[in-house]
């Protein structure tokens, strides 16, 4: 009898196998299903009433918002801004993530955080910061006035609230891979005789280029569709501090909603174009992020031996 066991408990197991295949496949339909479903309602959908909406009027009207003077100036300063802002992000990213990974300093904990606040808070609550900051009535308004220079409700204080909106992105693409790479690279250059300087533009910002793009791109979209941190420091001054997303809210509130849903769709492109480099920019992250694993597990099987 004991040796029919085994043999009772094989037959057992392959009786129930194909139904809990069975049951993991619904599982895995009816959880795609879901997926598909919510994103068809919660993003395609809307986006696609936005362009019907757009072109509701006609093509010309769309057009001539399009091409309005209005809309081009708000184009250009969200640019503009938006591309000011950008290369301090970076490199505010890549020192912060340089600091967390490659120092040893009481306090690391604390910075990550502190680097995740923006993440975390209303970007209405970060204009609002900026507003205490350099307002009249903030710790840097008198000395402002004292030099006679006007930040708040002009383009400086745009460029500013994008800045602080989209601190953390490029620090937290860079710090995941900074830690799978290691710090050997860096050493075996400096025992060769580099620089600090060449050590890092030769050898460690080429490593986390992909990553560093990546968290580029997510924090130029992040600012060119700002809307609450803007909106509180930039005043609404037209074809003065007026981005496309307050143009759009402008025009939406005068009730021109072809209009509105015209700009949006200028939104809508950028994204779109922003999407599709992200993607591109995946891939390239994720053929990195392998090639590290592989020399990763290079390396210590060569330590083993």
């Amino acid at each position: 009898m004991n040796a029919q066991a085994p043999t009772s408990f094989a037959d057992a197991v392959a009786s129930v196998r194909p139904l809990t295949q069975g049951l993991k496949l619904w599982l895995d339909r009816s959880l795609i299903a879901v997926a598909v479903v919510f994103v068809l309602l919660v993003v395609v959908l809307p986006l696609a009433l936005v362009i019907v909406e757009a072109f509701g009027a006609g093509a010309g009207v769309f057009v001539r918002a399009v091409l309005s003077e209005e809309t081009f100036s708000a184009l250009a300063l969200t640019l503009a801004c938006s591309l000011v802002a950008l290369p301090l992000t970076i490199v505010f990213g890549i020192a912060a993530a340089w600091a967390v990974v490659k120092c040893n300093f009481p306090g690391r904990s604390i910075m990550l955080t502190l680097i995740d606040i923006p993440f975390s808070i209303s970007p209405v609550v970060a204009g609002m910061m900026i507003v205490l900051l350099i307002g009249r009535q903030g710790p840097l308004g008198p000395v402002l006035d004292a030099m006679d220079i006007q930040v708040l409700y002009t383009p400086a204080a745009i460029v500013i609230a994008l800045i602080l909106v989209t601190l953390p992105f490029v620090a937290r693409e860079v710090i995941p891979l900074m830690q799978a790479q290691g710090r050997e690279e860096e050493e075996a250059a400096l025992s060769l005789g580099a620089s600090g300087w060449q050590t890092l533009f030769r050898v460690s910002l080429p490593n986390i280029r992909w990553a560093m793009l990546h968290g580029a791109l997510l924090a130029w979209a992040r600012a060119i569709g700002d809307f609450g941190a803007v909106s509180i420091v930039s005043g609404h001054i037209e074809r003065s501090t007026m981005t496309l997303p307050l143009q759009v809210e402008s025009l939406h509130s005068e009730f021109r909603f072809t209009e509105a849903f015209a700009v949006a769709t200028v939104l809508i492109i950028i994204s779109t174009v922003v999407a599709m480099v992200k993607w591109w920019l995946s891939t390239r992250m994720n053929d990195q992020q392998d090639n590290t694993a592989a020399a990763g597990q290079a390396q210590g099987a060569n330590h083993v031996h």
